[in-house]
């Protein structure tokens, strides 16, 4: 049974972890200053880089869309994965082994090994293939490819490739590079010769290749396609079910879509491998298709976690052949329909055309207004279920509303609800049955729902529940876990006001924290020591200085430094601790950095005086020196002895 990740370890794959090698596998870095570094932002369309990287501290920050945090939030935000799993990818990148609360357990060490083995040979295999689509014996493949609007700069976007007609291209290919047959049996990519006892064979031949890939963009099988009459197979053929493959929780082209995904929030769900590449090709880069099964609960997980299902919006549009069979499929997609809070939708063309034949016959245009006219989902349904019925009869009416009024009751939206309460009434005809009988049958099948969801605890009470507390880390599991469900409760978080940029006590206190969050080995103890005891005007940078103080005050690694004063803030100001410590400082060399740091701290140092003095005087004008001259003296000598301190702050 899986349990939380240690906190201990959470502590030690993020110190492990070069931040700037993470991301430069998405973002194209370059120097920024001293330990600085940018890029173009990958949450956001940007033309000039405003996404900041500073391995030293852990951290990123984008100054144009305000994300940030460390090498963690990073691959979580960046493949939509959960807190655990993000930490699982991370450990085996580095090859630590995690260790798990109250006796749960994770990934082996031989088996995340043996799993980075098989991902090995599949990215092996998908170059592979790719190769051959390009070699002399796959011009049918290329063909194919062509009938239907796909060239070649297309087939090398979705790593299309060719599996030769031989009986061991691949097999030879992999064994060739150092794979044995122990580990190629566990791929899928290969089948067991029934005369002849231990020889195997590859899976693919004769075929076109797609390599389906996890959200992560790892290649985990691939989808197979007839191309020759005299293949007995059938007309696709997948990897079968294997460590990597789950086809219940794969979905092609999501490592494509999952950023217009998570951006548009909508889901479009096609049925094939060409549909997917003709949505994408023709601007609807929210296309994503299930690999050989229906579109089921995981990969609703998925979905929901993409976009961000919390019932603010979003919506998941089915897009179905228009025969018997597509009727079937989208009658099969309501039944998960209230799984979702985004707005379910099917999309079907009027002569039965999916997304690629309309490509082919009427252009790109042709796909995106085939999406823009999509329907609810329930409207489909309803319709579709009336072919049961004999609605020229006043028997078949009633009959097709006891079937439709409980659907037209699920719909969330009140108002669209009575909007489509008096669309059932012109759907089933007036004759026999009015729009207030509709009403009636609408609202009481409305009543039974609630009934129905009181008596379960609440329908949605399962998946939308908060998960309990617990460690900074342990949160990050539960929080990424609870993702797969609604949002969380409202918040009652302080409010912050940003701080004016023209402020000049604002501007020091923000410099004075960039400082310490980028550079606190660069502190002297006395520096440390005037820090701690300045008194921060701006409630901002207040709670940030508190932050800071109490993280220095625990002993916080370097390595954790600034993920520590983030956990010391309200979630509210965390993106601003992100911020600060990316914010490039004014320095062109150590020695220039060095100076940097010690004026800044200075300065407020400095400021704290003159506050002090200011104090101090306004005292000691405000006293009679006959009635307590011995204080009097005191602060007299305090003004002295603040000056001293205040020049020679100059003179360093």
């Amino acid at each position: 049974m899986a349990g939380l990740i240690k906190r201990e370890d959470i502590d030690e794959v993020r110190q492990r972890t070069d931040i700037k090698e993470v991301v430069e596998a998405y973002v194209t870095l370059k120097s920024a200053g001293i330990g600085s570094w940018k890029g173009l932002c990958p949450f956001h369309d940007e033309r000039s880089p405003s996404f900041h990287v500073r391995p030293q501290m852990g951290s990123y920050h984008c100054f144009g869309c305000g994300e940030g945090g460390d090498v963690i939030s990073f691959v979580q935000k960046v493949d939509h994965t959960t807190f655990s799993e993000t930490v699982e990818k991370l450990a085996a990148r580095i090859g630590f082994e995690l260790h798990y609360e109250d006796g749960g357990t994770g990934p082996r060490r031989e088996d995340v090994g043996r799993r980075r083995r098989l991902l090995d040979a599949h990215k092996i295999a998908a170059e592979f293939f790719r190769d051959q689509l390009l070699t002399p014996g796959a011009g049918t493949a290329r063909q194919f490819l062509q009938d239907r609007g796909f060239d070649r700069d297309a087939a090398a976007h979705f790593g299309v490739g060719y599996a030769p007609q031989g009986w061991d291209g691949l097999l030879t290919h992999l064994t060739g590079r150092g794979f044995t047959l122990d580990e190629l049996k566990l791929t899928g990519m290969f089948s067991a010769s029934s005369s002849n006892a231990g020889r195997f064979y590859d899976r693919f031949r004769g075929r076109l290749i797609w390599p389906i890939r996890d959200i992560t963009g790892d290649t985990v099988g691939f989808g197979a396609r007839k191309l020759f009459e005299d293949d007995q197979g059938p007309k696709y053929l997948n990897t079968p079910e294997t460590s990597l493959y789950k086809k219940s929780q794969v979905l092609y082209g999501i490592d494509l879509a999952k950023r217009e995904i998570a951006k548009n929030r909508q889901l479009v769900v096609v049925e094939g491998y060409t549909d997917v590449m003709a949505c994408h090709l023709a601007g609807v880069g929210t296309a994503v298709a299930t690999c050989g099964t229906a579109f089921g609960t995981d990969h609703i997980k998925i979905a929901r976690r993409l976009l961000s299902d919390d019932g603010t919006g979003g919506e998941v549009i089915f897009t179905f052949d228009g025969d018997a069979a597509g009727q079937k499929a989208a009658l099969r997609a309501f039944e998960e329909d209230q799984r979702f809070n985004s707005q379910t939708y099917v999309a079907v063309e009027a002569s039965g055309a999916d997304p690629c034949e309309l490509r082919q016959r009427r252009g790109d245009d042709a796909v995106r207004e085939l999406i823009a006219d999509r329907r609810p989902l329930f409207e489909f349904a309803i319709k579709a279920s009336f072919a049961n019925f004999d609605l020229s009869s006043g028997e078949g009416q009633v009959k097709a509303l006891r079937h439709a009024a409980p659907i037209v009751a699920q719909i969330r939206d009140v108002s669209l609800r009575s909007t489509y309460t008096r669309e059932l009434s012109r759907w089933l005809g007036m004759q026999y049955v009015g729009e207030d009988q509709v009403a009636r049958a609408v609202s009481a099948a409305a009543r039974r729902e609630n009934s129905s969801s009181t008596g379960r605890g609440g329908r949605q009470q399962g998946p939308h529940a908060q998960q309990g507390q617990g460690s900074p880390g342990q949160q990050g599991q539960q929080g990424s876990a609870a993702s797969d469900g609604a949002g969380a409760a409202p918040s009652s978080e302080p409010f912050f006001e940003r701080p004016d940029p023209r402020d000049p006590i604002a501007r020091m206190e923000r410099e004075a924290l960039e400082v310490v969050l980028q550079q606190p080995t660069l502190l002297t103890a006395p520096q440390w020591e005037s820090f701690s005891t300045i008194h921060f005007t701006v409630p901002v940078y207040e709670a940030l200085h508190n932050a800071v103080l109490a993280a220095g005050a625990a002993g916080t690694e370097l390595s954790r430094w600034v993920e520590s004063v983030r956990d010391g803030v309200p979630d509210v100001l965390r993106p601003l601790v992100s911020e600060l410590a990316v914010r490039p400082l004014p320095a062109k060399d150590a020695d220039a950095m060095v100076s940097y740091c010690r004026d800044i701290l200075n300065r407020l140092t400095e400021l704290r005086i003159t506050q002090q003095k200011a104090e101090k005087l306004g005292q000691l004008q405000r006293m009679d020196p006959a009635a307590d001259p011995a204080l009097y003296n005191q602060l007299q000598r305090d003004l002295m002895e603040l000056e001293m301190r205040r020049r020679q702050l100059r003179e360093e």
